[in-house]
This record gives structure tokens, sequence and C-alpha cells, in this order.
């Protein structure tokens, strides 16, 4: 920039931070704390400081303030603010302001008092876009009042003297192609996240009575273009750990031990899923145990330091290390910067620039009693230790990596947070300009009976930049000196077994490192994000992992059942890449707009004929309100009698919003025992009158009519007429006997059963499609019998479970068959070629005769015996419909 003034005379210099501490600390480092003086502005808050300064040799007297954040906020004009005053489909293209909210105006009015008077504006923003856009809030308020003003941008990232009067030095023009960017963001986040909040709101709060504690704060179903696709991440999650089969698996295990001590050898096949193949392989190591050396490799190994530290490496390094939440991370990190002891924390750069004058850095740290003689080796160039940083790639142009920028043994205000945060950023940038560390790595191969296995033995020749940074190892150990085509018998050879294990739900660090590279959110709002799911009780934290609650998991499932996928981060990872777009100047920001908000008021639009899907999937979780002020005994229930599969609750009468009955355990879903009554019903009561025929309890059981129509989704065939609960009689007149017949002719297309429709299927569970798979370990052969249940093809399989391991079985793999099993060992054989027949054991769904009597024993698609429950939807006992590969799937 160029400064003129005007005959000599100095220029009154508006000058206006982000944030108090911003203004106080930038005016104490320019005037060097001579002839500052302070005074009240309109706000309380915000002061102004006075004092001289000279830009280029221009004098300048210089008046420095600031804002807190936003001075501005977006929102709905009129009428269209109010929740009930439009179809939320309107704010698509509601009318909105850009406006001074109430709690802002005093700051207002300084800006505009001072701007009066001044000939320039100096902008001393955070360097990032949403500080660009803040940045203009103001140019905009000063404007109003003075359109000659001079407009100018301070760019810093680090409140130290150097890098301010650096910045004061060379200002530049405010860049509007960044404030644009935020501008996209702020509309569409307004109106994608206004919509679906009050529809999902209105549509739902009063329809469900949700059975958690909301701390006293208004319940809202929050939808946010970015908050939702975070929330997606955790439920997928918690669906593929409820979708994982344990499945049991065998390994080999070998060691050698000798004077030089101890090489464990993993056997190069992994595991193995099949008992026998493992058996046999291993009687025959057995059998030859003698190991002979078929490679020995030995090689150096170089283990690097990590990339200069950026806002989400710093999160999700804070979360692994300290156990600490992104939130509680910047908040900390904001403090630092603030006083001045580390560079701006919101930055997606970790690739320092080839100006930056790496080794003051270093410097600052040599007094340190703990990293300070590792900070003095680092700047001495016969140690050998320094080495110019290497970059991960990403560059916002805004701002270098985060670093440390003034030395401190520990402050006594400081919280252990405090400490600990400055300690992993200091550590990080004297660990990112070392040496890696180099290791010496030997692998050894042996053959034991044409068995491959391996072993590695490592030692660290130097750690270098693992001596500064405590955080990380590189473990290894010491194993014997072996030669090529040694021989030697195995200290141990064992067959060991093991089960697979689910992946664990997401820790706060996986989350962030799923955001990131799906790109939902910036570095600065990802925090938020998260904390936006605890807040709208969609998922919980256990330690430092995420669960999905019941209410984040049924509207994820809601949308997935509509077949959008509003929960995944593909539309918002276009969104984010059309900002980045516009404010490179690559996209219009009318453009980004109209395309964004017009795609997503078709799924808007979508979503709100689908409706009924959110509803099926709340009434998994929820029961529903009786919104009409009917009977409440209907609404809540009416008992019946214990339930007979879990004998712990109680089954009750509810009657449904759409006029419907169902009998279902009141501890749903732990346990899903149900009974749907036919829709036909046009009332039913339970009655303390027990019939003659029936014992009490009973459901229709002496009723030909309601017994052939009541579909069971429980723990198989009953004869309600025999149960031995104890409980009042249902009394439930039909209409006409031919509306009875139409009823059970009707197919619920998600379960298959009939009596119900699909909208109506109270098994609909919370599966991800894209998750449902089933694994078994299975042998195909050919079948010598047809299923007896829908034709097809039986396929034989082994089963590898302790009780009956090795045995054969057959099992019926038709999608809609209902589950059918039988042993081979169970087939009787004829001599002379006769046929043979299968006595066979069928587990159906819901209700009706069933096969087998009392010895009848149902087994897994591992061949293990399974008693009690089973999958509602297609009746298999190896897994409940919460895995169910069937659901959502149509006949």
């Amino acid at each position: 920039m160029a400064a003129r003034g005007g005959g000599g005379r100095a220029i009154r210099v508006l000058n206006v931070a982000e944030k108090p501490s911003v203004a106080k600390t930038v005016s104490g480092i320019l005037s060097n704390n001579q002839g500052l003086r302070m005074r009240e502005g309109r706000s309380r808050y915000n002061k102004i400081y006075e004092f001289s300064y000279t830009i280029q040799g221009q004098p300048c007297q210089m008046m420095f303030t600031s804002v807190t954040g936003h001075l501005m906020e977006i929102e709905f004009e009129g009428r269209y603010r109010k929740w009930h005053s439009c179809d939320p489909v309107d704010l698509f293209q509601a009318p909105i302001q850009k406006h001074v909210p109430e709690d802002k105006l005093d700051i207002r009015r300084t800006l505009e008092e001072e701007a009066r008077k001044c000939q320039w504006l100096v902008l001393w923003l955070d360097c990032d876009r949403e500080g660009e856009n803040i940045a203009f809030e103001v140019v905009e308020v000063c404007s109003n009042v003075n359109s000659h003003l001079n407009i100018w941008r301070a760019r810093f990232s680090s409140l130290i003297d150097r890098e301010i009067h650096q910045a004061a030095q060379q200002l530049e023009r405010p860049n509007q192609l960044f404030s644009d960017a935020v501008d996209v963001r702020q509309e569409i986040d307004l109106r994608i996240g206004a919509s679906f909040t009050r529809f999902q709101t209105m549509l739902l709060k009063d329809a469900f009575v949700f059975n958690f504690s909301t701390d006293g704060r208004n319940l809202i179903l929050s939808y946010g273009p970015c908050q939702f696709p975070t929330l997606g991440f955790v439920v997928e999650r918690y669906w593929e750990i409820l979708a994982h089969e344990p499945e049991e698996f065998w390994k080999i295990q070998c060691s050698h031990t000798t004077d030089e001590g101890t090489a464990n050898f993993n056997w190069m096949r992994g595991h193995l899923f099949d008992y026998t193949c493992a058996v046999l392989l291993y009687e025959m190591c057995v059998q030859e145990p003698t190991a002979t050396v078929t490679k020995v490799r030995q090689q150096e190994k170089l283990k690097y330091p990590p990339h200069p530290l950026n806002t989400i490496e710093l999160e999700k390094r804070a979360s692994r290390y300290f156990r600490m939440s992104s939130e509680q991370t910047m908040k900390i990190a904001e403090d630092l910067y603030q006083s001045g002891f580390i560079s701006y924390p919101r930055t997606e750069t970790d690739s320092f620039s080839t100006r930056t004058d790496l080794h003051i850095l270093v410097q600052e740290q040599h007094q340190h009693p703990v990293w300070g003689p590792y900070a003095q080796r680092l700047l001495d160039p016969s140690s050998g230790l320094w080495r110019n940083p290497s970059g991960g790639g990403h560059d916002d142009k805004a701002h270098p990596p985060i670093h440390p920028t003034k030395f401190s043994p520990g402050e006594s205000g400081w919280s252990e947070d405090h400490k600990k945060l400055y300690e992993l950023v200091v550590r990080h940038y004297l660990a990112c300009v070392s040496q890696p560390a180099v290791g010496a790595e030997t692998t050894v191969e042996i053959d034991i009976a044409g068995e491959m296995f391996s072993a590695l033995g490592r030692t660290i020749v130097a750690k270098n930049y693992l001596e500064v940074y405590r955080f990380e190892s590189w473990g290894g150990s010491l194993i014997p000196n072996y030669t090529f085509g040694q021989q030697f018998t195995p200290t141990s050879l064992t067959l060991e077994s093991g089960i697979t294990r689910p992946p664990p739900l997401l820790s706060e660090s996986d989350l962030l490192d799923c955001m990131d590279k799906a790109g939902i959110g910036t570095d600065a709002t990802m925090h938020d994000h998260i904390k936006k799911l605890t807040d709208r009780f969609y998922a919980t934290k256990e330690g430092s992992h995420f669960k999905p609650t019941n209410l984040g998991e049924a509207l994820v499932m809601g949308y997935d059942d509509m077949g959008y996928e509003l929960w995944k981060p593909n539309l918002r990872s276009m969104m984010e890449e059309d900002m980045k777009a516009v404010s490179v100047g690559n996209k219009r920001k009318d453009d980004v707009l109209a395309t964004c908000l017009q795609q997503m008021k078709a799924c808007f639009l979508d979503a709100r004929v689908n409706k009924v899907k959110l509803f099926q999937a709340l009434e998994i979780f929820f029961d529903r309100t009786n919104r009409t002020g009917g009977d409440d005994q209907h609404n809540h229930g009416q008992l019946v009698r214990k339930c007979d599969v879990c004998h712990d609750s109680d089954l009750v009468l509810r009657k449904k919003p759409d006029g419907k009955f169902m009998i279902g355990c009141s501890a749903y879903p732990q346990c899903r025992n149900v009974i749907w009554l036919p829709g036909s019903i046009s009332e039913a009561v339970v009655t303390p009158t027990v019939c003659n025929t029936c014992t009490p309890g009973c459901v229709g059981g002496c009723d030909d009519i309601m017994r052939q129509l009541i579909e069971i989704s429980g723990s198989g065939p009953r004869n309600f007429s025999s149960t031995p609960a104890r409980g009042r009689g249902i009394t439930a007149p039909s209409r006409n006997d031919s509306q009875n017949n139409q009823q059970q002719q009707a197919t619920c297309s998600f379960c298959h059963q009939t009596g119900h429709s699909s909208s109506d299927c109270y098994s609909l569970t919370s599966q991800n499609r894209s998750a449902r798979s089933q694994r078994v370990n299975s042998n195909n052969g050919d079948s010598p019998f047809p299923c007896t249940t829908c034709g097809s093809p039986c396929v034989l399989k082994t089963a590898n479970t302790e009780s009956n391991r090795g045995r054969k079985f057959y099992s019926c793999q038709s999608q809609g068959c209902k589950f059918f099993v039988c042993w081979e060992d169970s087939i009787p054989t004829t001599r002379g070629g006769g046929s043979s027949s299968a006595t066979t054991t069928s587990r159906r769904r819901g209700g009706g005769g069933g096969q087998g009597g009392g010895d009848v024993r149902f087994v897994s698609a591992t061949g293990d015996p399974v008693s009690g429950r089973s999958c509602f939807i297609c009746g298999d006992p190896s897994h409940f419909a919460n895995a169910c590969p069937n659901r959502g799937m149509r006949n």
C-alpha cells in the first residue's frame, strides 16, 4: 500500500478488531504502551483506545475499538420468522434480511460515531473467511455514515510484536470473494435448516412421548446441513456394530526362545474360519515341527515426524492424547492465541511458507526447563538434528500452521488443560522441524511343514524427533539372530481360537477425521456441529465415544427408508466445494445459491410426501401421544397379561392413531413380542371376563376367525387357548367376515406377514440397509431335496460351533422363505438307491401351526442351537430383526 496524507497532518484511523481483548493487545503493541489512552464507547464491553502511530512514514491518530464476533445476523423478514406463520417450504424463497440485532446496537453506534470523524478504516478481524465476512459487516455500517472512508485490511496470524507491526505496515484491501462464500453458507444453512427443522418439529414433537429428560430445555428436532451428516456418521457406525455377527476363527501360533531372546512368529495365512482345515494344517505342523529359516532381511526403517499442525489435527490429537473435547480444545486454543502464546488456531494450512523464519520460533523455547535442551540441540548445526518440515499439502492462503509464538514456563493462571495444549503445540512444532527416528528392522521367515511364519524385530538406532514428541512411540523388540537355512524346533506350537470383533463406536477424533475427509464443516465449525448432537439429544458421549440416542437413530432411519441420503455427507460436500469455488472466483454467488436451494427444496417436498416413514421410524422407539383427546387408556395401553417371551414385562393393548389395534410388550424395543389384531376390528377392550373355553389371558383363542387372522411376530407359534399366563380376556367385535378375509390376505411388504400393511409394521427396525449382510461359514453343495416350505433347493453347510463342530446341516437360502434347517445326519437313508426323506425342523414367521413338537430344536446358520427369540422379519434365529438382510425388500 502507499499511505497518503495531506500536508503532513495526521490521518485519523478507525481500527476495528474482532474481540475486545484483541483490540487491547494490538493497541498495546502498536503504541508500545506509550501515550495509550482508553475511553468508553457506547458499549460497556468495547472500549476505545487512542494512540499515535506511523504507517509507512504517514503520521496517524489511531482509534482502536472492536466488535464481538459477527456484527450482523441473517433472518427471515416479517411474518416468516414465526413458526406457524407459513408453510415451511416457503422458507426456501422467503425474503431475508441482514441486520444488526438489538443486543449489538451500541456497538454499531460506536462505529458510526467514530467513522464520521476518520479518513481511514483498518480492519483487524481474524484472517479467515468468517473474519472477512465480519469485516464487510463493519464496512457496511461505517460506510453508511462516511462514504469517503479509505478501507484497508490488516493480515496477521499471531499477537506478537513482530507480526502486528508488519501487518500495520503492509495493509491490503479486504477480499470480497471470501465474504461472498460466507454469505452463501449463511443463507443456505438458514433456509435448509429452518425449513427442515420446522417440518420435523411440528410433525413429530407432539406426536410422540419422548422418554428422556431434556433438562428443562425446549425440545427442537433440528436439522442442519452439517449437523445431520455428522449424526449420520455416528448412526452408521452404530448400525455396523449391530449388524456384526461374531465368527470364530483359528490361527497357528509359533514361538522360539534362545539365550538371545524370544521370537514370536505369526502365521502368514493370518487365520482361518474353517476349523477342520485349521486342524489339518496344525496337525501337519505338529507331525513335522522342524522350522527352516527361508528368509532373513535386515534394513533401515524411518519413522517420520508429523506434518505442521492445523486445526483439525490439533483437535484430533488433543482428543486422542488428553481426552479433551473439540469444543474445549478450541476454547483453550483461543485463550492461548489471545494471550500471544500460539498463532491463530483456526487454519487449514499444514505447510510452512518458505518466508517463515522457523529458527526464531525454536529460539523462543531454548529456556524451557523440560524441552529447552532439545531446542538448543536443534539450533546447533553440528548435531544434525534440524530438518525443514515437510508439508501436508493443505493451504488456506490465510494463516500458517499452528505454532508457538512466545515462551512460557507455565502461566500462574493456566489450568491443566491450558498447560497440556500449550505443551502439545510446542512439542509438535519442535518435532516437525526434527529428523525422523531411525530404526534397524529384521524380518525372519520360516517354513514348518509347508506353512509359512514370520517374525519382526526392531531396535531404535536414533530417536531424533521422538525424544521431544512424547506422545508417540515406536515399539519393537529384539529377536535372536537367525541365518538362512538354519533349522530349529519351535519352543511352542499351538492352535488358538479367536472371535471377530465389531468396530468400536466413533471417538471424537474418529468423528473429526470422518468430517474432514468428507468435507463437512470448516476447521472453525466442526466442533460446534459435534456439540450440537448432544445438545439436541441426538447422541450421547460415553467416555470419548459417541452413541446415537433413539431419537437420533430414528430420524436418520426415517430419511434412509425414504431412500434419501440427507444423512450422508455427499450433499454437504458438494455445497462446501461450491463455496470454495465462490471464494476463489470460479463460481458466482447467486448461481451456487440457486442450484443448491433448488436441489434441497425438491428433497424437502419429497420428504413431506413420505412423512409416514418418519412416523414409522419413531414408532419403533417411542409411544404415540393421544393428540385427538380420546381414551388415554388406548394410548398408553391396557394390561393384558405377562409377556410370555421376556417374562419380565407386560403385554398391553394399544390403539394406534390410525384406529388399528395391537398388543405389544411394554419392554419394547428390548422385547419385540407383538400381536397384530386385524385392521377390520372396530373396537377392542380388555375385560375381566374369562371365557369358558380358554384359560385367563386368552387373545381370541376361542374364536376361529380371530385365531386365523391374528399374526404373531415373536418367538414362534403359540396356542392361545392353552397359554398358561394369567390375565384378562380381549373382546374384539369384527365388522364382517368379508372384511376379515380381505385383511387376512393383505401382506406386509417389509416383514412379509399377513394381517397388516407396511405402513403399520411394528417390526420395522433401525438397521441401515447398506450394513445388512449376514456372514455364514458355509460349504456349498447340492441338496438331495427341496425346501418343504418354498420348494427352493437347500444348501449344505458345516457348523463350526463347539457343540456341533463339523456337523452338516441343510438351510434354505431363498430370500422370501421362512427359515428352514435340518441336520444331514437326521435324514433317513435307504439301501439300493432308494430315495431319502428328511424329518425337518422349521422356524416360521408369525403365528400359525408350525411344525415339530416339544422336542424341536432350532439352529442358527452356524449350527448352534437357538432357543427363545428369532428374527421377526425372516424367522431366522441366528440374528434379530435389526440385522436382517431382508428388511426393506419387496416381494
